[in-house]
């Protein structure tokens, strides 16, 4: 389960991390009025669970009430990659010299929680990972003695950050892991945190996922997550239809059964150059009502350009999953987006026959469905 920012500043700032003064507006007005109260400069941002939403026009700093209402227009009520924005977060800029990541996340490689600290903040830190992984120091943690303060100053001083601000960096980054764990977070993260000139540590941003499973022991959390879905199509409907749904930023839309094959998929798309669009469990019992649901919920995904369906058949049979497929698709005059199916298990070659080919592509392997499917992602964008 994800936070929005400005609830994930609210658990950073009760928790003791400093963070710049901020007020959430749903109108334009409020946004104006909390303009006004802070006090310029101002920061606008679209509260919504996508990266990106500076270059994309959801993040605007403002100087006075006339740029504060513009911005406010634009940004209230856009379409942000597929999200509707509903409500912004109205935030005191920060003059800052200097720009860091911080943040505590599972590496499932190593079986154990990870910090990890760069100088390269501000930056999607995905990229620095791939460009220039050295810029990123790590320290692993054992998590039957917790982050001990000398692995917090350690991993700092690894990543260089200037020796003026690094125990209160390393401050933050204790703070961070204490609350990954009291809170079962899964990413818990401050990108960017910014230095100012007089040697402040301030949280411009905030992320922090929480493990779904675990939500019945956070029922503050499990609180604000109800509020977090409130105006998202695509979450609510997920929820409706009782499906294991998360939102990525690809376009390669990816349904399965079972959260291992979706996740294998999803691994697939990337391998071969692709982007997910979303991670989709319909679950071990789909009935063809179910698979109707599933592609009802990627359509209405406006980045999602291909499709791909890989269900393997044990407790689901292949032929149910042909037919809902089919009965889903027949409604359309024309396929809204290329869907590539891949069927194996129980009934999977009744259902390879039952599959209507003028409305689908038919793959036999895992591997080339999501070739296929990334094929089809890469013409749309062409």
């Amino acid at each position: 389960m994800r936070l929005h920012e400005y609830q994930a500043k609210q658990v950073f700032a009760d928790a003791g991390v400093p963070t710049p003064a901020s007020q959430l507006a749903k109108t334009v007005d409020e946004a104006v009025n909390a303009a006004e109260e802070i006090g310029y400069p101002v920061a606008i941002k679209a509260q919504v669970h996508v990266g990106g939403r500076g270059k994309a026009g959801g993040i605007k700093l403002v100087e006075n009430k006339e740029e504060a209402r513009e911005a406010a227009e634009a940004i209230i009520g856009m379409d942000l990659k597929g999200y509707h924005v509903s409500t912004v977060l109205v935030e005191e800029a920060v003059d800052f010299v200097n720009e860091l990541y911080v943040g505590v996340t599972m590496d499932r490689n190593k079986g154990r929680p990870v910090a990890m600290v760069s100088t390269k903040g501000g930056v999607n830190i995905e990229e620095v990972a791939e460009e220039d992984p050295d810029a990123i120091a790590r320290e692993h943690i054992d998590p039957a003695f917790g982050m001990h303060p000398f692995q917090a100053r350690k991993v700092v001083y690894e990543a260089g950050v200037d020796r003026d601000v690094a125990n209160d960096v390393a401050s933050v980054l204790t703070t961070l892991y204490q609350l990954w764990d009291d809170r079962d977070g899964s990413d818990v993260e401050v990108n960017p945190l910014m230095i100012t000139a007089d040697d402040e540590v301030i949280a411009a941003d905030a992320v922090m996922n929480i493990d779904g499973d675990a939500l019945f022991r956070q029922p503050e959390i499990a609180e604000m997550g109800e509020e977090a879905s409130e105006g998202d199509a695509l979450e609510q409907k997920a929820d409706e239809y009782g499906f294991d749904y998360v939102r990525l930023s690809g376009n390669v839309g990816i349904i399965g059964n079972g959260a291992g094959l979706v996740m294998t998929t999803l691994d697939l798309v990337d391998y071969y150059g692709g982007e997910p669009a979303n991670f989709l469990d319909v679950g071990g019992g789909a009935k063809a009502q179910r698979i109707a649901n599933a592609l009802d919920m990627v359509f209405s995904d406006e980045n999602v350009d291909s499709v791909v369906f890989n269900i393997f058949g044990g407790i689901t049979r292949g032929d149910e999953v042909a037919n809902g497929i089919n009965q889903a698709l027949e409604q359309f005059d024309e396929i809204p987006k290329p869907v590539t199916v891949r069927l194996a298990g129980t009934n999977a070659e009744e259902g390879m026959e039952i599959l209507n080919e003028d409305l689908v592509t038919v793959e036999h392997t895992l591997e080339d469905a999501v070739q296929r499917a990334v094929e089809y992602a890469k013409e749309v964008e062409a």
